[in-house]
């Protein structure tokens, strides 16, 4: 992609913006149900392009994208009016007679740029929001999902114009020529390096931006008493779009006394799940590439590998991987895995378990395993994480009433429901006000009303 073709497209959607068209609550629910009949109609292409791009089971698809989007959808559909309309808030006392409101306000032309593991989910429910708080949008999908990034070009051109929301495909020369365009947002999911370039753009215009990165998410187990399903839970949310996911279990901590019990449980619930040899399980999906397969298979230069380790370049196939006698400081530990690869450390008290995590970036999520209230209380509010879920995994960002986001390294704003509404909305503040009365000791000179107004001034601050 050119320069100018990048330049084309923002001019075309600015003005298109500055029409006002997109302000109207008719026109932006329109767009949403046009966006909603596309998603059921294309379902099963959906499915196709994810299995195409990620050898993903149908089931996950539905329930990791599909459904995801649909949720955001009715969300947005069924709040629309409320969200839009003006907040009225205090007004002090000495600005009586008066009123005060926040009106939410589209920002403009957003970009929108997503990653490959969830190519059709996290490009979706950002421009769901985008378009629900009045803005136009520019959406770049990865090349690296390139199926799922033709599907989505050829789903949103059939049903928007492009002066509305406009797909732009390609490689990084193609990014590179949009983040060179003044945008009025930017929303971007990735890795946090490409955040950091992503946010050095976003800086020359004063852009304001979002980014949701990732990091290692901890999940701790302590004593419960009942096992199995936090077995599968842990699996579950561990192996699903075969640990491609930036809110996945990145390694587990276990109290010491357990750990024998939980491996020995991962072990069956991970043999349940995806059968003596997962590479025949229908259930299993894929790595991405061969270059993200070959960094996953170096990170088991250390430790002890309890099951899975097995990879397939042809198939790009790697298999749940439970690793063991690993340190903080072993290849597994310095990155996010981004995989299905598991370590297994252990700790002695919740203490060590907290000192640990808090020694380590600010993880996207974070896991726990206790019926303990005491601990559980601990965990939250000594740990910073960008969200907390507990006694199961990953599926707190599946409600659009929390919002979802990280902080620090794992990024920075946060999404779902309302929350993505908010963050493609400027708050504008605006006060009301009578012309009568107009006391005249607001006015110079001052030197005869000062006293008096500060034993005014004393009292309505009491």
């Amino acid at each position: 992609m050119k320069a100018d073709e990048a330049c084309r497209i923002v001019s075309l959607q600015r003005r298109f913006h500055q029409s006002g068209a997109t302000r109207c609550l008719d026109f932006r629910r329109d767009q949403l149900l046009k966006l909603k009949r596309a998603l059921v109609e294309h379902e099963e292409d959906i499915f196709k392009a994810l299995h195409s791009d990620l050898g993903r089971p149908d089931t996950e698809s539905f329930f990791g994208e599909t459904l995801f989007v649909m949720t955001e959808v009715d969300s947005a559909l069924r709040n629309l009016s409320g969200w839009s309309r003006p907040n009225r808030v205090p007004t002090p006392l000495m600005m009586y007679p008066g009123s005060s409101l926040v009106y939410p306000e589209p920002y403009g032309v957003s970009l929108i740029i997503g990653p490959w593991n969830y190519p059709f989910q996290l490009m979706m429910a950002p421009l769901i929001g985008a378009i629900a708080a009045g803005n136009c949008a520019v959406l770049k999908p990865s090349e690296i999902s390139e199926h799922t990034s033709s599907l989505i070009a050829g789903l949103l051109g059939e049903i928007f114009e492009p002066s509305f929301v406009a797909v732009v495909e390609g490689d990084r020369e193609a990014v590179t020529s949009l983040l060179s365009e003044r945008f009025d947002y930017i929303f971007y999911t990735g890795s946090a390096p490409v955040g950091r370039i992503v946010m050095e753009a976003a800086a020359r215009h004063l852009t304001p931006s979002t980014l949701e990165l990732g990091g290692k998410s901890p999940c701790i187990v302590d004593r419960s008493l009942h096992m199995e399903p936090v077995m599968k839970r842990i699996a579950w949310g561990k192996f699903f779009n075969a640990g491609q996911t930036c809110v996945a279990p990145d390694y587990l901590l276990v109290r010491k006394d357990l750990k024998e019990e939980v491996v020995s449980g991962l072990l069956s619930t991970i043999k349940a799940f995806y059968g003596e040899d997962p590479s025949r399980s229908r259930d299993y999906s894929r790595i991405i590439n061969r270059r993200h397969l070959s960094r996953l298979t170096a990170l088991l230069s250390e430790g002890k590998t309890l099951c899975g380790g097995v990879a397939d370049e042809e198939s790009l196939y790697l298999a749940p991987t439970l690793l063991d006698e690993v340190t903080w400081e072993s290849p597994c530990m310095k990155e996010e895995i981004f995989g299905p690869i598991l370590p297994v450390l252990s700790y002695d008290s919740i203490d060590d378990a907290i000192e640990e995590i808090n020694r380590r970036e600010k993880p996207l999520a974070l896991y726990l395993f206790t019926e303990d209230e005491e601990i559980q209380n601990r965990v939250i509010s000594e740990t910073s994480s960008g969200g907390v879920c507990i006694n199961d995994t990953i599926v707190h960002i599946g409600t659009p009433h929390l919002p979802f986001g990280g902080v620090g390294e794992s990024g920075m704003g946060a999404y779902h429901g309302k929350a993505t509404f908010d963050t493609f909305s400027h708050r504008k503040s605006v006060m009301r006000r009578s012309l009568v009365p107009d006391p005249a000791f607001r006015y110079p000179p001052y030197a005869k009303m000062t006293a008096l107004f500060r034993k005014i001034m004393a009292r309505l601050i009491q």
